[in-house]
Order: C-alpha cells, then sequence, then structure tokens
C-alpha cells in the first residue's frame, strides 16, 4: 500500500512539472469544441396530429364473423411502410426537394436524411397519432409534413381494401399448395406403409416384444434338441455296446442274450435297495419284499435266457443280434431318435432364421418408427393448415364485403401541420459542458502521457530502484526567497487560466441559456 501511494504520489508530481502544457492543450480543446457546438446547424420540428375514430356499430355486430382490424396495429405497420424509398421519392415530388442536376449520391442523401428523420408516432391513448420532421429549413420541414399529412391519410383509406383483397389472394395461394402438400403426404404415408408391410403387426406386439417371444421360444428348442441328441447318444451307446458283448461272448453265453426291461428294473431295485438298508434292518418288511422281487425278477431273466437260448439253439443260422427282441427294439428306439433330432435340427434352424430377421428388424426400427412418425406429423401440420386457411379465406371474404359496405375508421386532422418557432435541436447548453469536460480531460491525459514518456525521479528511492546501482549521495535544492515567489506566481497563472477556462463556459452557457427562453 505504501509503494502504491509513493507512486501514485510521483507520478501526480510528474504532471504537475508540465501542468502549463496540460492547460494549453485544455484550452485548445475547449475553444475547438465550444466552436464546434456554436457551429451546428439548428434544426426545427415540423409537426402534425391525426385523430383516428374507431367507433362504428358495425364493429360490435360483426364481431367474431369478420376480422376486426387493429386500428393501431394498422398505423403502426403503415408507420413501417409508408417510409420507404417509392413513398420517400413521392415525397420529395411533392414537397419540391429536389434541385435541378442534383447528382445520385445528392439524391441518395436526400433519402436517407428524410427516412433518418420522418417519424409517426402514436400518443398512446385517444388514437392520436403525431407526424413529425426536423430540418435545417423551417419551410422546408413544413412542407414535407404537410406532404406526409396527405399521403399517410391516402395511403390509410386505400390499405384496407388492399390489405382485404392481398390477403385472399394469397390465402388462396396458399389453400393451393397445402393441398399439394396434403395428397404428396398422403401419397409418402402410403408409400412407407406398403413398403414396411412385414414391419407393421396390427395388433400385435411390437418388434421388441416379438423378438423376446422369438428368443424364448429358440431356446426352448434349442433345450429340446440337446435333449434328444442326448437320447439319441444315450441310446446309440446302449446299442453299441450290447453289439459289442454279443460278438465278444461266446456262443450260448448269457451275456449273448439281453433283457433290458428286465435288467433296468432289477437296477432300480437294487439302488432302491441300498437305501432302504441304509435306513432299516435286513428284517424290515420293506428290505424283505424288495429282495423277494429281485429274486423273482432274476428267476426271470434266467428263463427268458433259457427261452432265447432254446430259439438259437433250434435256428442256428439266425443271427442272434437280429433274433434278439432287446436288439429291435433298441434300433428301433435310436431310429426314431435319429428322427426325432432332425426334426428338432430342423425346426432349430427356422427359428434361429426367424430371430435373426427379427434382429435385423429390430436395427431399422426406431429408424423406420422416427420416419414415420415425421411423415404423420408433417401430414398433420399441412392437414389443420389447410383446414385453417380455409376457415379463414371465408373470414377474409366476409371481411372484404364489410370494408366495402361501411368504414371501420374515419381519420380526422386535430392539429395542421405546424413548424416550431425555436430551434429543437441542438441542445448548446448541454453540449458545452460535456465541451468543457472533454478539455479537462485532455489537458490531464497529455499531462499524464508527458509525464510517462520524460520521467523524473523526485527522491533517491525511485533513483536507485530504477537504475538498480548504488546511490552515492543525494545533494537537496535549498529554495530561496525568489524561487518561491516564481513558484507561487505560476501557481497563481495555473488557477486563474483554469477558472478563467471554466467561467468563461459558465458564461456561454447561461447566454445560451437567456437566448434560448426569448
Amino acid at each position: 500500500m505504501h509503494d502504491l501511494l509513493n507512486q501514485i504520489a510521483t507520478t501526480l508530481r510528474g504532471m504537475w512539472k508540465y501542468r502549463r502544457m496540460g492547460v494549453l492543450i485544455a484550452w485548445i480543446v475547449a475553444a475547438i469544441g465550444a466552436a464546434g457546438v456554436l457551429m451546428i446547424p439548428d434544426r426545427y420540428e415540423a409537426s402534425s396530429r391525426v385523430y383516428v375514430d374507431t367507433q362504428s356499430i358495425l364493429r360490435p355486430l360483426m364481431a367474431g364473423l369478420a376480422i376486426q382490424p387493429d386500428v393501431e396495429q394498422q398505423v403502426a405497420m403503415l408507420s413501417r411502410t409508408l417510409i420507404n424509398r417509392p413513398t420517400v421519392e413521392k415525397l420529395i415530388q411533392m414537397a419540391n426537394l429536389e434541385t435541378p442536376g442534383q447528382t445520385k449520391a445528392e439524391r441518395d442523401a436526400l433519402y436517407a436524411n428524410l427516412s433518418k428523420s420522418l417519424a409517426i408516432r402514436s400518443t398512446g391513448r385517444d388514437n392520436l397519432y403525431t407526424l413529425s420532421y426536423r430540418d435545417e429549413n423551417p419551410e422546408r420541414s413544413l412542407e414535407v409534413v404537410k406532404s406526409l399529412l396527405t399521403i399517410f391519410v391516402e395511403s390509410a383509406k386505400g390499405a384496407s381494401g388492399a390489405d382485404s383483397d392481398s390477403a385472399r389472394r394469397f390465402i388462396e395461394e396458399q389453400i393451393k399448395n397445402y393441398e399439394q402438400k396434403l395428397s404428396e403426404a398422403e401419397a409418402r404415408v402410403k408409400e412407407f406403409r406398403l413398403r414396411n408391410l412385414d414391419m407393421q403387426a396390427a395388433g400385435g406386439p411390437d418388434v421388441a416384444a416379438r423378438m423376446a417371444e422369438m428368443l424364448s421360444t429358440l431356446s426352448q428348442a434349442r433345450l429340446e434338441l440337446r435333449e434328444a441328441e442326448s437320447a439319441r447318444e444315450a441310446a446309440r451307446v446302449q446299442l453299441e455296446k450290447a453289439r459289442e458283448m454279443a460278438r465278444s461272448a461266446p456262443d450260448g453265453a448269457l451275456s449273448s442274450f439281453a433283457t433290458p426291461e428286465l435288467d433296468s428294473r432289477l437296477d432300480a431295485l437294487k439302488r432302491s435297495l441300498d437305501g432302504l438298508l441304509q435306513r432299516f434292518t435286513e428284517q424290515h418288511p420293506d428290505v424283505l419284499n424288495t429282495r423277494k422281487l429281485i429274486r423273482e425278477l432274476e428267476d426271470q431273466k434266467r428263463r427268458e435266457i433259457a427261452e432265447m437260448r432254446r430259439a438259437a439253439a433250434a435256428s442256428p443260422s439266425t443271427p442272434v443280434i437280429g433274433s434278439n427282441p432287446a436288439f429291435v427294439e433298441m434300433s428301433r428306439t435310436l431310429a426314431s431318435a435319429e428322427v426325432q433330432v432332425a426334426s428338432l435340427r430342423a425346426r432349430v434352424s427356422e427359428y434361429e432364421s426367424r430371430a435373426a430377421r427379427l434382429r435385423e428388424q429390430m436395427k431399422v426400427a426406431p429408424q423406420m418408427e422416427a420416419e414415420l412418425a415425421q411423415l404423420n406429423r408433417d401430414y398433420e401440420v399441412h392437414r389443420k393448415n389447410y383446414q385453417d386457411l380455409v376457415s379463414r379465406r371465408e373470414t377474409v371474404l366476409m371481411s372484404g364485403e364489410l370494408e366495402s359496405t361501411s368504414s371501420l375508421a374515419d381519420f380526422r386532422v386535430v392539429e395542421p401541420p405546424q413548424v416550431s418557432r425555436k430551434p429543437v435541436a441542438p441542445n448548446r447548453a448541454l453540449l458545452l459542458p460535456v465541451a468543457l469536460i472533454a478539455a479537462l480531460g485532455a489537458g490531464i491525459g497529455v499531462t499524464f502521457l508527458v509525464s510517462q514518456l520524460r520521467p523524473v525521479f523526485f527522491d533517491a528511492s525511485a533513483l536507485r530502484g530504477a537504475t538498480e546501482l548504488p546511490l552515492l549521495g543525494v545533494v537537496t535544492l535549498v529554495k530561496n526567497d525568489t524561487m518561491r515567489r516564481r513558484e507561487s506566481r505560476s501557481l497563481r497563472r495555473f488557477l486563474m487560466a483554469i477558472l478563467t477556462l471554466v467561467v468563461l463556459f459558465l458564461l456561454g452557457m447561461a447566454a445560451l441559456s437567456y437566448h434560448s427562453s426569448l
């Protein structure tokens, strides 16, 4: 903080050193500014007021049946459309503003000046509107306002009928366009539905639900296929084992004759017996009954094998495997399993192809749904706009009939065009203080800039910090009476120059205020 204060003090002391130059610059800028303010030409304003009478008995009677124009909006539209190139050129001819031998650049400048200075404003109540124009010549501003008033009233009277006709023609053209758009939208929707018949499931599940159902069905079919393949492999293994045993065993051996049904029942009873023995003793009735059944089945097996042995001995030319009913049954079971596996494979293949097609459909389904939604949305927009346009066409026709039979608004000139006796611009009393402030700012800015370009060291610490060299000593200036008197006179001249500048501007402002009040 101390360094900042020292820097500010050093800057102010440097600016004070060049105060004479700052005062000179301030006087020069003040003189230029005052001359510029005084040389700005005076501008006079001509104006006129128009009253729009909208009281008509037909307005409440036709409310809701015909378009009731908003007069304020209509006049606002006129104020925007009236000030255009053709109207301004017509205004220039009516007010005789064009001079002979005028160049194109001068005509463009005249057009730009008129377009910028013309104004049509609403007072905000009572349907009063003000037409105004500012110019350096009061007579010319008055002529411009008179011509503008004439053009404004004529345009307002003929605008409603022209607007109705143009609106009707525009609506009819739009109706034709929307009829074509509706036909094109209907054709696009029809073509889309015909092109994507397989993607449409009317009243059924969507693609995702059908995909989930198909995957579930496919999983069930694959499970059944694995079960059938397992059963087929088990039957094949069992048949192969039986054949190996038949081929490896000697003729007439017990192992050459198989009783698979009795063997399976015996295995089941033996497993049941093992479970009963783990829970009960040998004397338990269930254990005794199970052992009895096992002995009976073993006796039955021995009898059947003996019967098969006798049959084989009676016809030795017949192969044992071919004459064995067990082998025949196992072969039949294997063939049935092969048929079932082939059928299930065909079913799984079909389900997989269907799932693949559904998967491809799922990839394009969101895009197709979005496309269909866009087509339907476009169709609905065109249909709604078409219906609205047809309704508005009837309203415009009725409004045109209403406007042709009666006028809904009457334009009355409340205040004829007149020009102000005193100039309305520029406000020199306000511009002079701005020039004074600009002059003082220019003086201060110049002193600051010169102090930065030609810096001066006022103490030993600033010199040591700037040069970064050791300071051997400091010679202090001792002011005598002559130097002090010279500095005092310089300060008085500086203050007198600033005060004189401010007083002159204040006197000029007072004179301008007095002159404007006359």
